[in-house]
């Protein structure tokens, strides 16, 4: 069994012999195809320490030659990014076609950070006030912490380490354990760009190795995507710690539709953010509220969108792969149970599983229930 090293010193970090392992599973096969380290906070510390060590020299190093890293890096990217989207489709399930597009629009960010010269530039204003002259200057702040969640393991690290590192900070990327290979591809991609050794580390681990880089008095900042409570942890340890936080938290969309709207757009609309990536998407559209008018006529045509839609592993040309793990699909099977209870009119039910894969375990089709309530959970 294949184990995952952690990226530290610009190079693959076996973890320790007495390291605790998490499998690594294609949900859409049920196959493990590695295992993952859970770093300890020791060596969560060492990795912190070797950004921190790095940090001087990259703060120094000019932005002309920082800038060409970055621009190598995106070439790269953009040359290799299949190899990246067969990564999430294996470890997080979804299709081939959204894996691409989501290593797509963490690369607008790589490109955003290519013209970062012109975006550090200071500021200069003469007699702001009486005999007083106003300086602004952009300083790199040291190592920079992005823990990501499952659900874009390239897109949401691509959202900061592009900006932080041609700002002139160094970075530690904790990916999710569920799909972490993506980010030692991408630090492996920043060692061909030219990236100095400690600029770019991986740790991979639980909550032990979050708690580490949390209260490290090397970390500066600290960047997290993922749910709400873990949001709220994230923010108060950090920020008890001196660190500067940026937590998002879980989301998830209403769509508001009038009796004045296009109905078929509405329902392409709710059809491809409701179930897209299997509505693992931060933004997904999981409650449509529709004026009663139309009301049954959008859920027509929601219901006639979503039967035609092909449920399976993502490498197969379908619509939608499964559930990031078979312990989430039956999370999920629970709520539809419990909208049944309820007395919501379920219109499709995903229970009843049909798809074109080589397990099952991992799969719901879609589901679509009418007449919910409010005081429901689902």
């Amino acid at each position: 069994m294949t184990v995952l090293s952690h990226w530290i010193d610009g190079a693959p970090a076996p973890a320790p012999a007495d390291s605790r392992l998490a499998d690594i599973v294609n949900p859409a096969t049920g196959v493990v195809s590695g295992q993952v380290p859970l770093a300890s906070a020791e060596l969560t510390r060492k990795a912190v320490a070797s950004a921190a060590a790095a940090f001087p020299g990259w703060r120094d190093t000019s932005l002309s030659r920082r800038t060409q890293i970055v621009f190598r890096f995106r070439e790269l990217l953009n040359e290799r990014k299949e190899e990246l989207a067969a990564i999430l489709t294996a470890e997080h399930g979804k299709v081939l076609p959204d894996a691409l597009g989501e290593i797509s629009r963490g690369q607008e960010v790589v490109e955003f950070a290519c013209g970062m010269p012109h975006l550090l530039k200071g500021g200069h204003t003469e007699n702001a006030s009486t005999g007083v002259d106003v300086h602004s200057v952009r300083q790199p702040l040291g190592v920079s912490v992005i823990i990501s969640p499952f659900n874009f393991p390239a897109m949401v690290p691509m959202w900061f380490f592009p900006v932080a590192i041609a700002a002139g900070n160094t970075v530690v990327l904790k990916p999710s354990e569920k799909d972490p290979s993506a980010a030692n591809w991408m630090a492996e991609l920043w060692r061909e760009a030219g990236l100095p050794e400690g600029v770019f580390t991986v740790v991979h681990g639980d909550k032990e190795a979050v708690d580490a880089l949390l209260t490290d008095p090397q970390v500066s900042s600290v960047s997290f995507v993922g749910s709400t409570p873990i949001a709220q942890h994230v923010y108060e340890t950090a920020a008890a710690h001196g660190k500067r936080v940026q937590a998002l938290g879980g989301a998830k969309n209403h769509m508001l539709v009038l009796p004045d709207s296009d109905l078929d757009l509405a329902a392409d609309s709710a059809v491809n953010a409701g179930y897209g990536a299997a509505g693992e998407r931060c933004m997904a559209i999981s409650v449509v509220v529709a004026v009663d008018s139309i009301a049954d006529e959008l859920v027509d045509k929601i219901a006639e969108r979503t039967r035609t839609l092909k449920v399976g592993d993502g490498t197969r040309g379908t619509d939608m792969g499964p559930l990031i793990t078979a312990a989430h699909r039956d999370k999920v099977a629970g709520y539809i149970d419990a909208g049944v209870e309820a007395g919501a009119k379920l219109v499709l039910d995903g229970r009843q599983v049909s798809v074109d894969a080589d397990s099952e375990r991992a799969f719901l089709n879609p589901t679509l229930f009418d007449r919910v309530t409010p005081d429901m959970s689902i």
